[in-house]
């Protein structure tokens, strides 16, 4: 592709851009939680934050990527396929910075037809399919593509297996946008074929097949719309490779490629493994950072967690699961969840579609409260929280 119509390392503008970047995304407050580390006592109130939180390396540099991009075309029309990342306030910003978000429609497809080779598209953190990069090559536009390196990782991982004649079976959300892209990557290679599994139900399904190699039939049925074109489970099951989605939860992905294993063992053998069977550790650094940060912080003294995050954001969603089986959670998109008027808090329960209201959540039993973020969360939106729950028990945060 041409050296002045596709860039993934930005135009060199970070320094021209960093200020706006701070003013909109950076937290006096939070720096300040994180350099005590990461403990905070207002009253009889105590907050601890996550050793790991909010934004991760490749949400930064997609953020930074499309500031640059404003900076670097203001007269050019931009367009951006999907969400930068899954937060509604910076997405939103994007918008009012002149942006035009693309939506898909109700089968996950985007329409190009608006775009021109006189404009500029941003491709999202997640990447888009090989199909939709072609597309948008062809119409001649400048590309800023803001990849993350994570998913292009597991990419590499996933093209060569299907290189090699594996099929690659991928832990994840089959209308995700990362897991549509990691999937479109085996058409790279004639005869490619994918199959996504969302959680260890449905990859127990798929391995009792395999040891048994019994319904085929109704096996691609439910897996008809997580399947490539023309899956054949009697074909396609009998050697695969695993790779997951990079935001799924780590020690479910490890799980699910340890099961496939022992079904491919229980198959063919363990002397044939090798040639049934292949696994590599895909687990995005940060999403694996931002866990176990808060494995270690629910094992302290922790009365409730408060994370906060889009409620469509994957690693959002992961770390509201881990927490809430260890003590009592809250997923809120923002501090606009919290009524310091009604003390009611907003949130979306764990495994819910829709969020909720709890009247009275701040009880005297709630001394300690433990906080973190998604990965695609800007720290000023943690510090607003902090604020807003110390203004509920009519406390200011020090200074």
């Amino acid at each position: 592709m041409a050296q002045d119509t596709y860039f993934r390392k930005g135009f060199g503008l970070k320094s021209e851009i960093s200020g706006a970047l701070t003013d909109d995304y950076h937290s006096q407050l939070v720096d300040s939680i994180h350099s005590a580390g990461g403990v905070l006592t207002v009253g009889d109130l105590t907050f601890r934050l996550a050793k790991e939180f909010g934004f991760c390396y490749g949400v930064d540099r997609a953020v930074e990527y499309a500031y640059e991009t404003c900076k670097k075309f203001p007269d050019k029309k931009i367009f951006l396929v999907g969400e930068i990342i899954h937060n509604p306030h910076v997405n939103q910003k994007l918008v009012d910075m002149g942006i035009e978000i693309l939506t898909p429609d109700q089968d996950a497809k985007f329409d190009f037809a608006a775009i021109t080779d006189q404009d500029v598209v941003v491709i999202p953190a997640f990447g888009v399919t090989v199909d939709d990069f072609g597309m948008l090559q062809s119409i001649g536009c400048v590309l800023v593509d803001t990849t993350c390196g994570s998913v292009l990782n597991v990419w590499k991982r996933v093209q060569q297996y299907s290189r090699d004649g594996y099929t690659a079976v991928v832990h994840g959300k089959y209308r995700h946008e990362e897991t549509k892209a990691t999937a479109s990557q085996v058409r790279r290679y004639q005869h490619g074929h994918y199959l996504v599994v969302r959680d260890m139900e449905e990859a127990e399904t798929v391995c009792q097949f395999i040891e048994s190699g019994a319904g085929a039939d109704a096996l691609k049925a439910e897996f008809s719309k997580a399947a490539s074109t023309d899956f054949d489970p009697e074909r396609q099951l009998v050697r695969v490779g695993i790779a997951n989605q990079t935001t799924m939860l780590s020690g479910e992905s490890l799980a699910i490629a340890h099961r496939f294993k022992v079904a491919m063992e229980r198959r063919y053998g363990a002397e044939a493994l090798a040639d049934h069977f292949r696994t590599f550790d895909t687990i995005c650094s940060a999403t694996q950072e931002r866990q176990d940060a808060v494995h270690e912080l629910i094992e302290g003294p922790v009365d409730a967690m408060i994370v906060i995050g889009g409620y469509n954001s994957s690693n959002t969603n992961h770390l509201a699961a881990i927490c809430a089986v260890k003590t009592t959670t809250y997923h809120i998109r923002d501090a606009a969840c919290i009524d310091t008027d009604t003390g009611a808090i907003s949130h979306k329960p764990v495994g819910a579609t829709e969020e909720v209201t709890e009247e009275k959540w701040l009880s005297g039993s709630v001394r300690n409260i433990g906080i973190t973020a998604g990965a695609s969360t800007p720290n000023n939106k943690i510090g607003a929280t902090v604020e807003k729950i110390l203004m509920m028990k009519g406390l200011t945060v020090p200074t």
